[in-house]
């Protein structure tokens, strides 16, 4: 089987089914593992798919969401480099609000004990995290947890948000750029991330250069909204200068 032909069943599969990923392609068509990133490659070039971790999805697939285990180990190396970054952005005290993320979360794993601050958040994992911090006074905000993300939303956790001020937010997204700002697939998510930019004084997004140019379907923040990225350094030098010239101080890890 030629290329071309075989690219094309790839999509067709990828439209049937929802989702392909690498190695089941691999044995499928009888190729290396790396013939079936090529054939992926040039299908994403070509607007066709889009690539996720370990395969890709039908372009226009803006409500695909992977689940925790998986974005967990997506791009973990970028993460962590990203997580000790933000750790020169801590207050010296103060309140912050973490936002649900899987970056975030290697954040809240990172806080030095020494820290004494007071810390809102909405995400399960974070704050079992964070239960037994000796330094941290930890507040959980409720609400009806999405199995997913382990984030409370819904008007509990939205009306929490509403009644406080914080220093600073750690912020996460699936998706951002310049174009479309902050995005993720969830609608109910979405409403507590834009109340958390709305409760704080500074906003810092982590984000792994991946997520740049990603769109989904809830927008809930312009980047006009965050004061600082705090990405890695596979977002590239022109990248870089345009979201700054829009105002956001961009750190490259």
């Amino acid at each position: 089987m030629y290329a071309p032909e075989r690219q094309q069943e790839i999509l067709r599969l990828a439209r049937d089914g929802g989702r392909v990923d690498v190695l089941s392609l691999a044995e499928t068509f009888q190729v290396t593992a790396e013939t079936i990133r090529r054939d992926l490659k040039a299908l994403d070039r070509a607007g066709l798919v889009r690539r996720v971790h370990g395969g890709a999805i039908p372009a226009g697939r803006l409500d695909f969401e992977p689940d925790l285990a998986e974005r967990e180990s997506t791009a973990a190396g970028e993460k962590d480099r990203i997580a000790q970054a933000a750790l020169a952005e801590l207050p010296t005290e103060g309140t912050l609000i973490l936002d649900a993320g899987t970056t975030v979360a290697r954040l809240a794993a990172a806080l030095p004990l020494e820290a004494s601050l007071t810390v809102v958040t909405h995400s399960l994992p974070i704050a079992a995290r964070l239960a037994d911090h000796p330094g941290i006074q930890l507040h959980l905000v409720g609400g009806r947890v999405r199995h997913r993300t382990r984030a409370a939303v819904d008007a509990w956790a939205l009306r929490a948000y509403g009644e406080i001020r914080a220093d600073l937010l750690f912020v996460a997204a699936n998706g951002f750029s310049a174009e479309h700002g902050l995005t993720t697939p969830d609608l109910a998510e979405a409403a507590v991330k834009r109340a958390a930019v709305a409760a704080a004084r500074r906003v810092v997004l982590l984000a792994d250069s991946a997520k740049h140019g990603q769109e989904h379907f809830a927008r809930f923040a312009g980047l006009h909204d965050v004061d600082l990225l705090i990405t890695d350094s596979g977002l590239s030098p022109d990248d870089t200068a345009a979201i700054e010239r829009g105002g956001t101080e961009v750190v490259r890890a």
